[in-house]
């Protein structure tokens, strides 16, 4: 886990073999004026879940970008956590394609996002 992901105190709640779950706790800090979670914050998880799952399907062992994120904003998120379950729909030999049901400690489906990530090679 990189120094960005300890910042924000993300955890790997479980890998599956077709993704994983992350979790983020919230802190007042990632509030908006309204008093809900800002939505760059949920991208963010969104992007570090796809991420996660690729990283993991490769054992670590690829460069990897993203190219395109997607979220579509369901509910507004209050609470003390957030979690994200990532499901990898393509592996290529190029691009992977990963979908994300974020959830709020009510298990509400909040939103839902498509994140594409680029292989740049193999890891250094």
């Amino acid at each position: 886990m990189d120094s960005f992901e300890q910042f924000l105190k993300i955890r790997i709640v479980k890998k599956h073999e077709d993704g994983v779950t992350i979790s983020l706790p919230l802190r007042q800090e990632f509030m908006n004026n309204a008093g809900v979670l800002h939505g760059g914050i949920i991208a963010t998880l969104a992007d570090e879940a796809v991420g996660f799952a690729v990283d993991f399907h490769f054992k670590r062992k690829q460069r990897i970008t993203t190219t395109e994120l997607k979220v579509n904003y369901l509910l507004p998120v209050k609470g003390k956590r957030l979690s994200a379950r990532c499901y990898l729909l393509r592996v290529g030999r190029h691009l992977c394609v990963g979908r994300v049901d974020l959830l709020d400690d009510s298990k509400r489906l909040v939103a839902i996002a498509t994140a594409t990530y680029m292989l740049l090679g193999p890891a250094t």
